[in-house]
């Protein structure tokens, strides 16, 4: 297949590169198996950098479209047919952005797995067990049966939470959730509350669905109930791990969210989005299992642990508001996909998922043991300290008041890492200053490198 680029177009050459691979995947010009150019012999053919093909490679292998093999290059996956369907025509990022992430060479963003470690050839098998045995008719809108009885005992199992399999409905990741949860809970004008710095997608989907968003500042022991509004009638929090800066939600926080929401009848939405990645201590008891009067709905997702292509999550829904999200859901889209519950069902079962995360977990560790040792450094140099990190795919850091946050990012950028600042995911009155650092889309190895690029812009060892 041949790829065109347009050097004067407006647009980044590693967006157009993977626009031309996506489309041909798309129309069937390539088909699963068909073998790519290694990235240095077509940035040569283009005229480009081997950054800019691998950058597009990545994001193609992120979005399970494409898969490395061992001796045999960059593929089509044969992920692609399940996810071409879904995947929307976009740019990786818009190039009007100065700090693009397509032309980085180490991409320290947040939010992704590494596709290097999704378990393609497992996958494969289960997934085409799947086909065979699928049956064509419309599915229950809570998801299969059998997939939320197996979903039930692993919950139970890995996260201590006791609930029955009719409480449990599987959705299109953690974000669909959000959205069943929000929109049977308010109507368009209701105050939702949020953590502040926290999700953006969740705050961007909340207003959508009408409703007046309040950030509720977090400290070192998670939101601060006390400047939770008593009119909230939703409240969403991440109490394992707070997105973004880490901590984790003492109890006596949990206690009193769990008796505001009681006493003024507010749904408390727990987004358990990567608990199964912990590297130090223990985690407290989700926000589920304290939950007495039934106001907690917990979602989790498939997103971290196997990949976002997957379009894999669940949640335990409170009594009173499923059978709205039933409803709601079959008048969206009837059901999940058939095939790629029964292929996670049996990928469960046969005890798959908790070998990947075994393996996953070890490498995932180095690397953030990596980040924290940094973070250490910075610190005891009085340049970025360490917010808490013990869990998850990133870490966070506060930046010294002298240090400005956007230039920072920018001069990271032009010498080719691509981070996230830790302002943008505030909306108060109140900006922290930081660094969002994420290991999940760069190799161990390269690890050192990056963060020497990062401690030279901040003034390290000099």
């Amino acid at each position: 297949m041949d790829i065109f680029i347009n050097q004067n177009a407006g647009v980044g050459l590693s967006t157009q590169i993977y626009e031309e691979i996506r489309s041909g995947i798309l129309e069937g010009r390539l088909a699963p198996g068909d073998r790519l150019p290694p990235s240095r012999e077509l940035a040569e053919t283009l005229g480009v950098s081997r950054s800019t093909v691998t950058t597009a490679y990545g994001h193609l292998a992120a979005e399970g479209f494409l898969e490395g093999r061992r001796g045999g290059g960059t593929v089509v996956s044969e992920l692609s047919v399940l996810v071409a369907a879904d995947a929307p025509a976009r740019p990786i990022l818009s190039p009007t952005r100065r700090d693009r992430a397509e032309d980085a060479v180490f991409d320290l963003r947040p939010g992704t797995p590494d596709p290097r470690l999704f378990p393609t050839t497992e996958w494969k098998r289960y997934t085409r067990w799947a086909v065979d045995r699928h049956l064509a008719i419309y599915g229950d809108p809570a998801g299969l049966p059998d997939l939320r009885l197996v979903l039930a005992r692993w919950i139970g199992r890995s996260r201590g939470i006791a609930a029955g399999f009719r409480q449990l409905v599987v959705t299109s990741g953690a974000q669909q959730a959000f959205y069943l949860l929000t929109a049977t809970s308010i109507t368009p004008g209701d105050v939702v509350a949020m953590e502040d710095p926290g999700y953006r997608r969740f705050r961007r989907l909340a207003e959508a669905c009408g409703a007046n968003v309040v950030p509720v500042p977090v400290d070192e022991e998670g939101i601060v109930v006390a400047d939770i509004p008593s009119e909230a009638r939703l409240v969403c929090v991440t109490p394992s791990h707070q997105f973004p800066t880490g901590v984790t939600m003492s109890l006596p926080r949990r206690l009193a969210l769990l008796e505001l929401a009681a006493q003024h009848g507010m749904v408390v939405v727990e987004d358990d989005y990567d608990s199964e990645f912990r590297y130090t201590d223990r985690p407290l008891e989700p926000l589920y299992r304290l939950d007495r009067t039934r106001t907690v709905a917990y979602v989790a997702s498939f997103s971290k642990t196997l990949s976002p292509a997957l379009r894999l999550g669940y949640m335990v829904v409170p009594p009173g508001l499923l059978s709205r999200v039933l409803e709601l859901r079959q008048h969206m889209d009837w059901s999940p996909a058939h095939i790629e519950q029964e292929a996670l069902r049996a990928y469960i079962a046969d005890g798959a998922l908790d070998r990947h995360l075994r393996r996953t977990r070890r490498i995932y560790e180095r690397r953030h043991a990596l980040l924290t040792a940094f973070l250490r450094r910075t610190a005891a140099a009085g340049l970025m300290y360490p917010m808490a990190s013990n869990a998850g795919l990133h870490v966070c850091g506060r930046l010294d008041e002298q240090v400005d946050e956007s230039q920072l990012c920018l001069a990271l950028a032009s010498r080719g890492v691509a981070a996230e600042g830790l302002a943008g995911y505030t909306t108060g009155s109140v900006k922290i200053a930081g660094l969002v650092l994420g290991f999940g889309r760069v190799d161990t190895v390269q690890i050192p490198e990056a963060l020497d690029i990062v401690g030279s812009e901040l003034g390290l060892d000099k």
